[in-house]
Parts: structure tokens; sequence; C-alpha cells
């Protein structure tokens, strides 16, 4: 985690966070003050993608997306799987979707003419 990163989250525990009862670190905005579901999370994501005016997604487009520009800005599939709170590549690939566009540097020309 980035030095800036664990500065603010440790003020926001500290001070920011609003009391409770439960140890989460995020929780919901609504009482009763538990720790956020994956359900919130897709709730707050659509809803902000119709703020935005843009098709609605889910959470997990958002991490694809991510991984994705990520390694087309150079990351490593390590520094990514990082990122994403991942312990295999394997499991980190799944989220990094194939750039087609950097592949069509790597594609050798069809052998023979086309008529």
């Amino acid at each position: 985690m980035p030095v800036d990163v664990g500065e603010v989250l440790a003020a926001y525990l500290s001070s920011g966070r609003p009391k409770a009862e439960c140890r989460a670190v995020f929780l919901r905005v609504a009482a009763p003050l538990t720790a956020m579901t994956s359900s919130n999370v897709a709730q707050i994501v659509g809803g902000a993608c119709k703020r935005a005016g843009v098709p609605e997604v889910g959470p997990h487009r958002l991490r694809h997306s991510a991984a994705t520009a990520m390694l087309r800005a150079g990351a490593s599939l390590a520094e990514v799987g990082q990122v994403l709170r991942q312990s295999a590549d394997a499991t980190t690939a799944i989220y990094a979707k194939v750039d087609r566009v950097a592949l069509r540097a790597l594609a050798q020309p069809w052998p023979g003419e086309l008529s």
C-alpha cells in the first residue's frame, strides 16, 4: 500500500470513521453501521453509473478495467495482483483481459497472398 494511502486510511480509522461495534474498515452509510457487503458495493457502482449517464456495470467490470489499464501502462501482473489483492498470478490473469491492440504488434502476416 502506498504511504499516502496508508496515512489517509489511518487518519480515517482513528478520527474519521463513525463509531461502530464492527471492526470492518468500510461500513454501510445507513444504520445499522455494519460491514459493507458485495451487494452494497454493487449498488454504489450501479448508482454511480446512472448518475454519470453511462451503461450500468458491476464492480467486477471495474476490476477488469483497472487491471487492463495498469497492464497497458506497464505494470507487471504481480503489481496488478497486489492492487487487486490477489495471491496468485493465475487469479489475477482472469481480471487482466487480453490487450488485442498490443497483440496486433506481435502478430505475423499470414503466409502467402490473399486473393
